[in-house]
């Protein structure tokens, strides 16, 4: 021990950085690493993940599900009213994003949101009736992922409305997403007036038929390569759409061009569409659900299959341990916020959108987009580090999505709860931030994490089944 400590030393000092302090004062050499014991030293996560890491069990069945995701092609088959395509959609039903929440606890675009719904719907003659009914419990209100939809912001999908529809045809799995009304004084946002209504009467009677008919003479269309060309082009794909909006249009209107709709009514829906640069948005995200559905229900599995946020709480849902979802307060967005607005005005984090995350597009693809941080905020090095940081997380990278930025590498996808947990490395989400009161609408854009304590909750209840 004399002859060690009469030589030079370098130290590596893990954790508590004043034990380095000391070695530096007294001339020696050390180098910080920083650590932090796991899930911020919760002792029943640590535990889990202990039993879980090296898992035979885990590590075959989470390759069993990463196969399926990537196996996935989900292609774009049509339109439907939401009460005859989506499973379990009950007529007095109006389903929202995120994991369940009961009316009261409901943030205001959300409510607001609601009570559009139920005026579009007919069930009311004004705003404060609409209110009463939902606070009266005459309406059920279920989250979109328990029937296999998925919304951005509020998500609201009520009975009449138009949604996609997306098969998987590998696997026979279905998902669906309602239509993309653009920005301003929209229901996602929860704004509700007159001029709501219109658009979305005018969605289903006009937009939709048009759309439907394009893609019945079109066929079915194949939605991972239109994502993987955006993904060259400077998208995202899930809060920059406008190379992917453009592709599908320049797909779609030649086939609504031949399918005999209305002049009319063909000309005011390329207009429409090529108006508003998120209307690809939502066809994203039930593509990204059909794909990780897919993956859905795998024993042992801890890869992550759904992130969504209601305004309250932000949940996920994980392969192995079935339907539950395990949630934590959802977070408020430090992001670029619009003149006059701060993050005083923002409403927690919202939407069903951080699908596209957990499918390893979004946040997990900034490095394809650096344009991106001119909405979000940061750098484009930024971007590239966001991306490569989701690799220490994940279980694959995505061929199918390339990125021209990593040497068309693959994007990093299937995210591994223990290896959150294990890392302390948090889903990165990249998200539009929407007011508190309902019908402002967007106030700005950021980045957030998902919270550490739902994958915490997922691996303690995961070591529960695999006992």
């Amino acid at each position: 021990m004399s002859a060690l400590f009469a030589k030079p030393l370098s130290v590596l000092n893990v954790g508590i950085a004043s034990f380095a302090d000391a070695i530096e004062r007294r001339g020696g050499a050390a180098v910080r690493i920083e650590w932090a014991p796991p899930a911020n030293g919760d002792a029943r996560a640590g535990a889990a993940l202990a039993r879980l890491v090296n898992d035979a069990r885990v590590e075959a069945a989470n390759a069993q599900a990463a196969e399926r995701y990537l196996a996935a092609q989900p292609r774009l088959e049509g339109i439907g009213v939401a009460r005859e395509a989506l499973p379990g959609m009950g007529t007095r039903m109006i389903l929202h994003a995120g994991p369940p929440v009961a009316w009261e606890r409901m943030c205001g675009p959300m409510q607001g949101a609601i009570v559009g719904a139920i005026l579009y719907e007919g069930w009311a003659r004004d705003a404060e009736a609409a209110r009463a009914m939902a606070k009266g419990g005459e309406i059920a209100f279920e989250p979109c992922h328990h029937h296999g939809a998925v919304g951005p912001m509020a998500g609201i999908i009520s009975p009449s409305m138009p949604v996609w529809r997306v098969l998987n045809p590998v696997h026979g799995n279905r998902s669906f997403s309602n239509l993309n009304e653009g920005l301003g004084k929209v229901l996602r946002f929860g704004a509700n007036g007159p001029e709501v209504i219109a658009r979305l009467n005018w969605m289903r009677d006009t937009l939709a038929p048009a759309l439907q008919a394009a893609l019945g003479k079109l066929g079915p269309l194949e939605i991972k390569p239109l994502m993987a060309q955006a993904l060259h082009m400077g998208d995202e794909v899930h809060n920059r759409n406008a190379a992917a909006s453009s592709l599908l249009i320049k797909r779609l209107m030649p086939a609504l061009l031949k399918s005999g709709a209305p002049a009319a009514d063909a000309a005011a829906a390329v207009e429409f569409i090529a108006g508003n640069d998120h209307f690809f948005l939502n066809i994203s995200m039930a593509a990204c659900k059909a794909m990780l559905d897919a993956a859905h229900g795998v024993a042992s599995s801890s890869m992550v299959t759904a992130m969504a946020r209601n305004g309250v709480e932000f949940g996920i849902r994980v392969s192995g341990t079935g339907e539950r979802w395990f949630t934590a307060p959802a977070p408020l967005v430090n992001g670029l916020y619009f003149p006059n607005q701060s993050i005083k005005d923002a409403a927690p984090d919202l939407g069903d959108s951080a699908i596209t995350e957990t499918a390893g597009v979004g946040g997990f693809a900034m490095a394809a987009a650096p344009a991106i941080v001119k909405l979000v905020g940061g750098s484009p090095r930024d971007a590239l580090a966001n991306t490569l940081a989701m690799t220490h997380i994940t279980l694959v990278r995505n061929g199918g999505f390339t990125l021209p930025a990593l040497d068309f590498a693959g994007a990093p996808a299937c995210i591994d709860a223990r290896r959150v947990v294990d890392t302390g490395i948090l889903p990165v989400i990249n998200t539009g931030i929407a007011h508190k009161e309902a019908g402002v609408g967007q106030i700005g854009a950021g980045v957030t994490r998902a919270p550490l304590a739902c994958f915490a909750k997922a691996l303690v209840e995961l070591k529960t089944s695999c006992r």
